[in-house]
C-alpha cells in the first residue's frame, strides 16, 4: 500500500493549489484545446464537493448560466487547470452541499466566512 503511494506522489502533476473546502466561491483556469490552438476558459462557481486526496480527488464546482445549473467536475492533479483563484470562502456546515441543486432565489445564497 506504502509503495502506491509513493508511485502516485512520483507520477502525477503537482498543482500548487489554494486551500478551499465546500461552500466556497473559486475560478478554475482551465485550458482548453481546439483544433491545434490552446486557450484559457475561466470557469466561476461555488464549490459542491471535494473528494479523494491530494493527488487522486477531485471536486466539483457548480455555476448558474441563465437558469441552468452547470456542474464540472475537475481533477486535482490535472495538468489542464492552470491556476485556481478562491473569490470568497462560504460557511457553510456540510462537506456535501448537494442540497444548493433544489434551492432558489436568497435561499440559494452561501453567507461569506469571516476572518
Amino acid at each position: 500500500m506504502e509503495l502506491m503511494k509513493i508511485a502516485t506522489e512520483h507520477v502525477t502533476v503537482k498543482n500548487e493549489l489554494p486551500p478551499f473546502k465546500a461552500g466556497d466561491t473559486i475560478t478554475v483556469n482551465y485550458k482548453i484545446k481546439e483544433g491545434n490552438k490552446e486557450r484559457v476558459q475561466p470557469f466561476r462557481g461555488v464549490v459542491i464537493q471535494r473528494k479523494g486526496d491530494k493527488f487522486s480527488g477531485t471536486f466539483t464546482v457548480r455555476k448558474m448560466s441563465g437558469t441552468f445549473g452547470v456542474e464540472r467536475i475537475f481533477p486535482l492533479s490535472s495538468p489542464f487547470i492552470e491556476s485556481i483563484k478562491v473569490n470568497s470562502y462560504g460557511r457553510v456546515r456540510r462537506a456535501r452541499i448537494y442540497y444548493i441543486k433544489a434551492l432558489t432565489g436568497k435561499k440559494a445564497r452561501i453567507k461569506e466566512k469571516r476572518f
